[in-house]
């Protein structure tokens, strides 16, 4: 592979016009295609195989025209003190409003609370359901806008108003957080290069890449139902590793320009060793993000594959972009120790040489420290790490609603004023679907399945049955005592489940439970059950390809390993933060409540994936030094003086990149960027930095250790360029042989 890639770096060096022109198109064609492309839709959400989905697909079949994927709005009206929303005055303004938003266009029906029974027994709150025909994305700006309009006349004579459900939802703005995060890894590539020139071709790249996957998911949302936070979340992995890849390429480069070598052979040598490492981590973030496709979630697969497509480009990018614009910079770009006279006045190499061999720099320092005290560092870092993951033993699950916005949203006052009213279940009614239609007596089956419900713990009300035409399926809808997200309906669901069972025996009537919360409970275990087989499957994966690379067993035991140790850690940071509160002001939590469901699994995922973008560089360099004849410390010792400053600055870049999306609005970004960035921070710091060379110093040779079998049967990829090394020297023996004759 690094023959191959050697090549590739040297023509695209060679040919950096065509290279260049191909990637701008590329950007051009892409962002043409996003500009005309239809608005995307909002995305549907659906669970194959679980019985709230079953319930769903039922509804849909039995009572057609329903419009049960259609935006809904719950308008909350609350008397002044000392008055009653039945008073006339009140009365009148509520069917005033009721009648201006039942003239939109998209409105299927508006309840009046006071033919609905909608109105508190206190008599202080009221609340109107509105129906409409399309989903809450999709409603226009004129059904949005009537809606707040017909609140604030409400408001305007004297109630208070809040609006909730989804028909106010819209596309979540990006952070101006973010701008602060790529503003840091601008700095740190300064910092790193000492050049603006060689700092900012990861930045332009990486600005390329992520341009050109998200502008095809923007393209593609509307046919392939993609939502927003698809194009986020490419967005966030896209810049993280797409700087990373382009920061070890050029990083490389400069390192063989000190060796002496010319420019082109250097961006030819750069790509063939640091751009082999780069084809295996992004290799191991592909496995991971498309792995996802495991758990049966359509819209957690299209997240994993559309982020996996823009690593694809971010790798495309380092290897063939990325020296094409060292071929543009010149001599800008120069070797490692020299610095531009902006950073020190561009010292002479052979000053910076001395300097270099004089005075070890920082990761030869502490890389010997390490191989000193193996033991106390490794006992260090698996206890600290353990300690942090302590609060992931109280994990609670669950997906975020109107009760998880902040107090300064309509929503959430609407969800408060609701629980108010209505007591806190009423935010998350459970509907109960009874398909009689192979049962001898339906209407009985269905009072039964009702008068079952009413007598299991936290049930506050059971509605009357509606029936379909044919009279042969019935909705029930059954209000709990506690909200949504609590462990007590999450009980009650079960219950009335396990009762449904029994009723199917006895009258062959058919119980299903949906509705929000049933479809958030189940959609928590579809993801808890798909854990440990997507774990399997994704470190299985990556396992085989890392023993390919570095021909050993132990040092891809010892990577998988760690990298458990950092995920648990980034849990119990997120457990503490999101679900306990600590330090919630500082990182912009307005509301504590359960973590969501997806963040397990999703960062297993995209954290295995990005650890080992850190295992293959640091360790990649180790081997090297081994393969060559250094003794197995002082390996790990070269190691880090090679890649120990290079990984730092990619570290702390992607964990500024993570961080920007933490001051996003929606609190499904805001999590994942946090807890992307505690995992980064965990992994790279005290498992890469710490735990691996702890680990290898005390293996010794034994780290190494491949079956010699197994070494006969892999085939030899290569990643440390020994082909490179070993041309090299035949021809410095052919010149010599020459000189001879």
């Amino acid at each position: 592979m690094a023959t191959f890639l050697y090549k590739l770096g040297r023509l695209a060096f060679r040919r950096r016009h065509f290279v260049a022109l191909v990637w701008v198109a590329l950007l051009a064609l892409a962002g043409v295609g996003a500009a005309s492309a239809p608005s995307a839709g909002s995305s549907s959400f659906s669970i194959p195989g679980t019985e709230a989905q079953k319930a769903f697909d039922l509804l849909d079949q039995r009572f057609p025209g329903g419009s049960a994927d259609g935006g809904t709005a719950r308008v909350v009206f609350k008397a002044p003190d000392g008055e009653k929303m039945t008073d006339a005055a009140n009365k009148a303004t509520v069917e005033k409003t009721v009648k201006e938003l039942s003239d939109g266009s998209e409105v299927v029906s508006v309840a009046d609370p006071y033919k609905a029974h909608a109105v508190s027994k206190d008599g202080t709150i009221a609340y109107a359901s509105v129906r409409y025909e399309v989903p809450g994305m999709e409603l226009t700006d004129a059904s949005r806008d009537a809606l707040e309009d017909a609140g604030q006349q409400a408001r305007d004579a004297g109630l208070t108003v809040e609006i909730g459900g989804d028909a106010l939802q819209t596309t979540p703005e990006a952070a101006s957080s973010e701008i602060i995060g790529l503003a840091v890894a601008a700095v740190v590539l300064v910092i790193t290069f000492g050049s603006l020139i060689a700092a900012g071709l990861p930045l332009l790249t990486a600005l390329i890449g992520v341009g050109i996957g998200v502008s095809v998911i923007t393209a593609l949302a509307n046919a392939l139902d993609l939502g927003s936070t698809t194009s986020t979340l490419a967005m966030m992995i896209g810049l993280a590793v797409g700087i990373d890849y382009a920061l070890f390429i050029v990083s490389r480069y400069r390192a063989e320009l000190a060796e002496g070598r010319d420019r082109e052979e250097a961006a030819g040598r750069a790509t063939g060793t640091a751009g082999s490492a780069v084809v295996f981590a992004g290799l191991t973030v592909v496995i991971a993000l498309v792995g996802l496709a495991v758990v049966n979630v359509p819209m957690l697969t299209k997240m994993g594959v559309a982020a996996a497509g823009t690593v694809v480009i971010a790798v495309l990018i380092a290897l063939t972009m990325v020296p094409a614009l060292l071929g543009y910079a010149g001599r800008k770009v120069r070797p490692t120790g020299e610095k531009g006279r902006l950073f020190g006045g561009g010292r002479k190499k052979a000053a910076a040489d001395k300097a270099t061999s004089d005075k070890p720099n920082m990761g030869t320092r502490w890389a010997s420290f390490v191989v000193r005290r193996p033991l106390a560092v490794l006992l260090l870092g698996v206890l600290g790490l353990g300690a942090a993951a302590l609060p992931a033993t109280s994990l609670e699950l669950g997906l975020p609603d109107d009760g998880s916005q902040p107090t300064s949203t309509t929503q959430r006052r609407a969800y408060d004023m609701l629980s108010e009213g209505f007591g806190p279940g009423f935010n998350g009614p459970l509907v109960v679907v009874v398909d009689a239609k192979a049962s001898d007596a339906p209407k009985e089956a269905v009072t039964k399945v009702s008068d079952e419900i009413k007598g299991l713990k936290d049930v506050v009300t059971v509605t009357p049955a509606t029936y379909n035409k044919s009279g042969d399926t019935a909705t029930i809808t059954v209000i709990p005592d506690s909200k949504p997200s609590s462990v007590s309906t999450e009980d009650l669901v079960h219950s009335i489940r396990d009762a449904g069972t029994g009723i199917t025996a006895e009258t062959d009537a058919k119980v299903l439970v949906t509705g929000t919360t049933a479809m958030n409970i189940d959609f928590s275990q579809k993801l808890n059950d798909a854990l440990v087989p997507y774990l399997i499957l994704v470190v299985g994966l990556a396992f085989l390809l890392l023993i390919l690379v570095f021909r050993s067993i132990l040092v891809p035991l010892k990577a998988a390993l760690g990298f458990l140790l950092s995920v648990l850690a980034a849990l119990g940071a997120v457990v503490a933060v999101f679900q306990w509160g600590w330090l919630a002001d500082l990182f912009g939590v307005q509301e504590t409540g359960p973590v969501m469901s997806m963040m397990p699994i999703f960062m297993v995922g995209v954290v295995f994936g990005l650890a080992m973008d850190y295992e293959v560089f640091l360790v990649t360099r180790m081997r090297e030094a081994y393969v060559h004849g250094e003794r197995p410390s002082q390996a790990v010792v070269t190691g880090f003086r090679h890649s120990a400053r290079v990984v730092t600055a990619a570290a702390i870049i992607m964990i500024a990149v993570f961080s920007g999306f933490i001051g996003a609005s929606e609190s499904m970004v805001k999590m994942i960027g946090f807890g992307l960035a505690i995992a980064v921070l965990f992994d790279a710091f005290v498992v890469r930095m710490a735990i691996v060379p702890a680990v290898l110093a005390l293996l010794g040779k034994k780290a190494w250790w491949l079956p010699k079998w197994l070494d006969r049967v892999l085939p030899n990829v290569d990643v440390e360029g020994e082909a490179l090394r070993t041309e090299a020297e035949a021809d410095k023996d052919g010149e010599r042989e020459l000189v001879r004759v």
